[in-house]
């Protein structure tokens, strides 16, 4: 009997497969440079169209206006709207103009209320027991302590009553806050009622705070400070100066310089300014 020949397992790979991937390779290929073609044909114009806009819109002057102009590149359809931008500095701005708006009006105030008090003390001021200093962020008023006390006592003697209540009448209607400064000369004070000169005009400032209050000013707004010796205003080594140097003074300060918390020199430099000051009447 004859062997039956087993017929041969056909191959089931297909050789020509590698051709499909090499189509597709040659596909992608052709797509690449067709890219690459198109992109060195795009006009230069319009880059640089594009660019000059882009630049405008991110500069300073276009963030002042707090837009973004459209960008119009050659004939593109697209408009870009304008876009409304958050300016940090605005905030900055806007204090400025306030707290200058502020500092104008307070320096118009002081200047009046400085021309009230030389005018209701000009004859303190021509006997120079009375000086008024005007600056652009407070009043100082020195008084002479021959005017107010007698020698070695914080009690206010019978003729500075008069002179105070013609303060009062000028400081009581503002809301300004006020400062009373004690001063003396450099002997050393003789009294068991002081220990120092020290104690003495710090004493003497509280006596005058006293009698303010007394006569209707709140006394939030007052302040007692004694300096003693240590601020003369001239030579303590002649009479003449030592006649000076015994004295009190009232500063009155400009409300928007004590509300915003900063002193005389951030101001000026926050907003530009030169502090000015003039004195009539020195003592």
């Amino acid at each position: 009997m004859a062997r039956r020949r087993k017929k041969p397992i056909a191959d089931t790979n297909n050789h020509d497969r590698w051709m499909v991937s090499y189509a597709d390779f040659i596909t992608l290929l052709f797509a690449f440079f067709v890219v690459m073609y198109s992109i060195s044909s795009v006009n230069e114009g319009k880059y640089k169209t594009l660019s000059d806009s882009l630049g405008e819109a991110f500069s300073n002057k276009e963030q002042q206006s707090n837009e973004i102009a459209p960008i119009q590149i050659g004939t593109l359809p697209t408009t870009i709207q304008p876009i409304p931008l958050e300016n940090p500095t605005t905030v900055e701005v806007e204090e400025r103009r306030e707290l200058s708006e502020e500092i104008l009006k307070e320096r118009k105030q002081l200047s009046q209320v400085s021309g009230q008090f030389e005018q209701v003390l000009a004859p303190f001021i021509q006997d120079n027991l009375v000086s008024v200093k005007k600056n652009d962020y407070w009043i100082e008023l020195e008084m002479n302590s021959e005017m107010l006390f007698l020698s070695g006592e914080a009690e206010l003697s019978k003729k500075a009553i008069p002179v105070l209540k013609k303060i009062v009448e000028v400081i009581n209607p503002l809301p300004n806050m006020i400062n009373i400064e004690g001063h003396t000369d450099n002997i050393p004070i003789d009294n068991i009622k002081f220990r120092s000169n020290w104690d003495l005009s710090s004493a003497r400032a509280t006596s005058v705070v006293h009698e303010f209050v007394k006569e209707g000013i709140n006394p939030l707004r007052l302040s007692a400070i004694g300096y003693g010796e240590f601020h003369p205003i001239d030579d303590n080594k002649i009479e003449a100066g030592r006649f000076k140097n015994r004295r009190v003074v009232l500063v009155l300060m400009s409300q928007a310089f004590a509300r915003y918390g900063a002193n005389d020199e951030e101001r000026a430099k926050l907003l530009n300014l030169a502090p000015t000051a003039t004195a009539v009447g020195q003592p």
